[in-house]
């Protein structure tokens, strides 16, 4: 009973972990402007940063159409280290514009299965 159990739980992670499929990573350490990704609504971006001063670091991420340059909004601005999820239902050609202050930045770009952006679920602001 315990050998079934314990296959089924198996089966299940590894259900889930195909269901998040990493279409890009970025890393840096200076503002820049991505190369081009393709994404299919739901889609998440993790991002984590870091550096080496608590109080003085900083990350300010855009989404804009990789075509035409449109805004299409700010999408992260942080003055902590620390890292989080953003979920978008936008389908599309995109880049980020990423402008960091003394920080050394991740961020990676998933594509989520329709049925796993139940899963993401907003935090209540504080």
């Amino acid at each position: 009973m315990r050998r079934l159990a314990l296959i089924a739980v198996l089966l299940i992670a590894s259900v889930n972990a195909q269901a998040v499929e990493t279409v890009k990573v970025f890393k840096g350490t200076g503002n820049t402007t991505t190369a081009i990704f393709t994404v299919e609504a739901p889609w998440v971006l993790d991002w984590n940063l870091n550096g080496d001063y608590d109080a003085i670091v900083a990350l300010d991420v855009t989404l804009v159409e990789a075509h035409t340059g449109r805004y299409v909004g700010r999408i992260l601005h942080t003055k902590r280290k620390g890292n989080g999820l953003q979920l978008f239902d936008q389908a599309g050609k995109f880049q980020l514009r990423i402008s960091s202050t003394l920080a050394r930045w991740t961020l990676k770009v998933q594509q989520l299965e329709p049925e796993e952006k139940e899963l993401y679920t907003p935090r209540k602001p504080k």
